[in-house]
């Protein structure tokens, strides 16, 4: 591991002007991804930013009847929470479908969706990818990889997005607020945070460097069934091959792109009166990729939309 530098924030305000003093500082709250990538040399921060002590991990009603839910808390306490296993059980099962009890337990929500792929190849410093050196090309591109992208993908990057929780969220139509060191606040839906890797596969998200996510913020429940699917190549927290939130008439995918891929094609397919098979076969038109993937993920998406028309709930 590098050297670095290592500053605990005392406040959002500290934690901001810190990260605006140091370029190419990163924050640093339950460590579970970013620490990991720092040992294997694939993040080398000069900075870190410590902001696991800051009061960001409380999970409150907002007045439109959703759940505002801050960027500290665990996996494991939003999973939990009564609420969200009641109103939001995609979300609950979607988290508790990723990693270990372990890592939920230290697990951000934030850091949750600012982790990295876990392409074979990315976490490899021996193998070129673009998306950890610019430039050096991408291995995956013809490689053996299980889960390049289906949509999305560039010349340049065929990773995934790790985030389990990501899908969910972006089926429920969630926002993320983040605040700038100038004060500036903005709200964006879940489901356009992280990029498409176009020519600059090295940036997953549209965060400016000194931007801190402060919460996510649920809007009331759609009505209909929720339900989540997820297929991976052993009962462990290895990473998914394809997964499928559905919640009402709303449809996302994951393990297929860069971020969470709401399956439009298939939405507007189901509002037309198309079964399940063919409103999931509409969105797959477009997908690149193995067949056996595609096939995968059409199996799994119908599934999930034929039982949450029961008033499934899983």
């Amino acid at each position: 591991m590098k050297p670095f530098a290592f500053e605990r924030a005392r406040n959002v305000d500290h934690a901001l002007s810190l990260a605006a003093a140091a370029p190419g500082a990163r924050f640093l709250a339950g460590g579970t991804n970013l620490l990991d990538l720092m040992k294997l040399e694939i993040e080398q921060p000069e900075t870190l930013i410590d902001v696991g002590r800051l009061p960001l991990a409380d999970i409150s009603e907002t007045s439109g009847g959703g759940l505002r839910i801050g960027a500290l808390a665990t996996n494991t306490f939003v999973a939990s929470d009564p609420r969200v296993r009641s109103r939001y059980p995609v979300l609950a099962r979607a988290i508790l479908s990723g990693a270990s009890a372990q890592l939920r337990n230290k697990a951000s929500m934030g850091g949750n969706l600012m982790q990295r792929t876990r392409c074979a190849y990315f976490m490899d410093p021996a193998k070129p990818c673009n998306k950890r050196l610019p430039g050096s090309g991408c291995s995956a591109m013809g490689g053996l990889s299980q889960a390049t992208a289906l949509f999305g993908a560039s010349e340049f990057c065929a990773a995934v997005s790790a985030s389990d929780m990501s899908v969910a969220l972006a089926v429920l139509d969630a926002e993320v607020e983040t605040v700038r060191a100038d004060g500036s606040v903005r709200r964006r839906p879940v489901e356009t945070l992280h990029r498409l890797p176009g020519d600059a596969p090295q940036v997953d998200t549209d965060l400016a460097p000194d931007e801190l996510i402060l919460a996510v913020e649920l809007p009331p429940p759609p009505s209909g069934g929720q339900v989540w699917r997820k297929v991976r190549a052993r009962a462990s927290y290895i990473g998914a091959l394809a997964s499928v939130a559905v919640a009402g008439d709303r449809v996302a995918l994951g393990a297929v792109a860069a971020r969470p891929w709401r399956a439009r094609a298939t939405e507007a397919a189901l509002a037309g009166g198309a079964a399940p098979s063919e409103a999931a076969e509409a969105e797959l038109a477009s997908a690149s990729g193995e067949v056996g993937r595609k096939s995968l993920v059409r199996r799994l998406a119908t599934d999930a939309i034929q039982e949450s028309r029961k008033g499934g709930r899983s």
